[in-house]
């Protein structure tokens, strides 16, 4: 993966990492410079270190386990004089530890698991973020579960007006539960995927935004496109001839991540090679149990004279389908906001 992108973040990390340990570093001179006795007892556990170190030396085994466990006892005694005198001023030996923002990785990008090396999911999910410049992605941390506000929908029951028996909060309010659970439950393979049908300005891209949120905090991988742009990237690809290493990781990645996300579906200008790429995205996914929200602001009988029976079947019959009701909330923000 030798690619401008991938240089950029992996200096970006090596950066941040960098600046970690030097503000941790500062953060203990700062301590020891106020508290002198620290570094009088670090530095003689240090020393106990070295000793331990040459009594490998030490060719007389009974004399070598003495001296030992003699050292063994003046650490000990050391290291809990040092953590009485942390204790005095209210600190432990963590807070003298970087604080890196993947606790996971520390953010060096990659995980180490008995001797494995991988990928950590942040540094994955950096990867796609900036190759893919989701300008949505850049939203989660004001649209998410915790920020979504049910107070712009109406309480009235209106079958005539809304289509459903129930008002559009109350529908809202189940959806956002859906939509919640199954966020939680990505890995599931008995969990359908979601597809999002109504208006515009409804709240269906803000609650796929909270879906999003979520699966990241859980550490797992998302591509977020709108179709039309999703749909030229996967035509652009198909039909070029000189393939990079990195254009062939962005292509996978619509078929491998643990959820793609399609906005606006039907927004796009469909062609027969378009068909059959949203086909095959849809079809190898659910085949790979890749999780989908699709969300689009056409009716299920639009969408049937939009696309042929086998999007339309497989749509209708691996999604849960949650249908937004109201008004433009866009509109009704304007009339508070201005």
């Amino acid at each position: 993966m030798d690619s401008s992108i991938y240089r950029e973040i992996k200096r970006e990390y090596d950066l941040k990492r960098q600046l970690a340990i030097e503000k941790s570093k500062r953060y203990k001179d700062d301590i020891y410079a106020k508290y002198p006795i620290l570094g009088e007892i670090e530095n003689e556990i240090n020393l106990i270190a070295i000793k331990t170190t040459k009594t490998i030396l030490i060719s007389d085994n009974l004399t070598r386990q003495i001296e030992q466990e003699n050292l063994a006892i003046k650490l000990q005694k050391l290291e809990k004089k040092y953590e009485r005198e942390l204790k005095k001023i209210g600190i432990t030996k963590k807070d003298f530890e970087p604080k890196f923002e993947c606790e996971k990785c520390k953010d060096t990008g990659v995980v180490v698991k008995e001797n494995n090396y991988s990928m950590c999911n942040c540094f994955s999910q950096a990867m796609i973020n900036e190759t893919y410049k989701q300008v949505n992605i850049y939203k989660l941390e004001e649209e998410n579960f915790d920020t979504f506000d049910f107070g712009f929908y109406s309480k009235n029951v209106d079958r005539e007006k809304y289509g459903i028996e129930k008002s559009p909060m109350e529908n809202i309010e189940n959806i956002r539960n859906i939509a919640y659970y199954f966020s939680q439950n990505i890995n599931n393979p008995g969990q359908k995927n979601l597809l999002f049908v109504g208006n515009t300005g409804l709240g269906k891209t803000f609650l796929a935004n909270c879906v999003a949120s979520e699966v990241i905090k859980q550490g797992k991988t998302v591509v977020y496109q709108t179709a039309p742009v999703l749909m030229d990237k996967v035509i652009e690809y198909k039909f070029s001839y000189n393939k990079t290493g990195l254009e062939k990781e962005q292509y996978n990645k619509i078929f491998n991540v643990d959820l793609l996300i399609i906005d606006d579906l039907g927004t796009e200008t469909m062609s027969n090679n378009k068909f059959t790429e949203l086909f095959n995205i849809i079809n190898t996914r659910l085949l790979k149990n890749k999780k989908m929200l699709i969300s689009t602001n056409l009716t299920l009988k639009e969408l049937y004279k939009e696309y042929d029976e086998r999007v339309m079947s497989r749509l209708i019959g691996s999604f849960t389908i949650c249908k937004f009701v109201g008004e433009d909330i866009r509109l009704k923000k304007k009339k508070i906001y201005g």
